[in-house]
């Protein structure tokens, strides 16, 4: 029998330590805790009554974010090895510039790798289940990036970043490092332009803990900004900025995503851009660009040209004249 939504002990009760507590066994409650999550929220959401869900009254942004924190602290421990086992006080008192060290009591690989995905879909339950997802990837986000920035290798970055279950707050988190690495930050909203931008303005004015050399800085830039990019594309042709509720009747009415005077973006924009990029970076690296990251700039361009170009094929269709085909010349002469 689940709890009522009256009793979020379901989610306390993950920050208890019993005596002789093993981790397969947290890892089991855990488990039992998200699946409950899970099908009640489903449940709701089938009666559209998300308000009355046990996640409203324990992962909700609005009322409870204290909650939400306490997730994105585990979620950084397994990330980084110090490992979701440990006492909340012991947790506490870890100090932050020990992320990264091996801890005496570690996850296994195979549950290191469950507990993270079981993490990350409370957050991205606690991004669903308030009115703005917006709003609440906002809040999430800013908690997030102090966190992202001290975790001290790139594969663990990448782990937190790839295992994001919400696009939309991966695109937030994504959009807030970019942000902070501008030498002029834009003021533009997220868009295919402001993109180009980050690709144009980028420098590496974030200091990570593991030092690497500059040309695999600059190639772990590049695989962020592919990866903000798709995961911009998605949100866009999901409509992920709107509620569970507007998303579900916009997806049965067939909508069209909502696209932004900035994603007109030309192939000649993409060029010029991808152009002066690598003209810099050269200048930069003082030799030829790595293999690495001639690849990712060769697949950054490839994905800005396909979206420029679904974005341009939306406004003709909005326009009324996709192509020669639906041109009045054509409509006239079928008639």
């Amino acid at each position: 029998e689940f709890p009522s939504p009256a009793e979020p002990v379901i989610l306390t009760s993950l920050t208890c330590s019993c005596p002789g507590e093993t981790l397969p066994g947290r890892f089991l409650f855990l488990q039992y805790v998200v699946q409950t999550l899970e099908d009640d929220f489903q449940r709701n959401l089938r009666l559209r009554f998300l308000q009355k869900s046990i996640a409203k009254e324990v992962l909700s942004c609005d009322r409870c974010f204290s909650n939400v924190k306490e997730v994105i602290e585990w979620l950084v421990a397994a990330i980084t090895g110090l490992g979701f086992s440990q006492p909340r006080k012991q947790q506490q008192k870890t100090p932050a510039d020990t992320l990264g060290r091996s801890p005496t009591c570690c996850l296994t690989l195979v549950l290191w790798h469950r507990v993270v995905l079981l993490l990350q879909r409370m957050l991205s339950i606690a991004v669903e289940v308030d009115r703005s997802p917006n709003c609440s990837t906002n809040k999430i986000a800013d908690v997030i990036f102090p966190y992202l920035v001290n975790i001290p290798l790139r594969s663990q970055r990448e782990a937190f970043l790839n295992s994001m279950e919400s696009q939309l707050l991966r695109c937030k988190v994504l959009e807030l490092l970019f942000h902070h690495s501008c030498d002029m930050p834009a003021s533009l909203p997220l868009s295919l332009s402001k993109i180009l931008y980050f690709l144009g303005r980028h420098s590496l004015l974030l200091q990570y803990q593991d030092h690497e050399v500059t040309w695999v800085r600059w190639d772990e830039m590049l695989q962020h900004l592919i990866l903000l990019l798709t995961s911009y594309r998605t949100v866009v042709l999901e409509h992920l900025r709107s509620s569970l509720s507007e998303r579900m009747d916009l997806i049965i009415s067939n909508a069209k995503p909502q696209l932004q005077a900035n994603d007109s973006i030309t192939s000649v924009d993409i060029e010029l851009h991808i152009k002066n990029f690598s003209s810099r970076l050269l200048q930069i690296l003082g030799k030829s660009l790595p293999p690495q990251i001639m690849d990712k700039v060769c697949a950054l361009e490839a994905l800005l040209l396909h979206s420029s170009g679904l974005a341009a094929l939306q406004v003709r269709q909005e326009l009324g004249w996709a192509g020669y085909g639906n041109s009045p010349r054509m409509r006239g002469a079928a008639a």
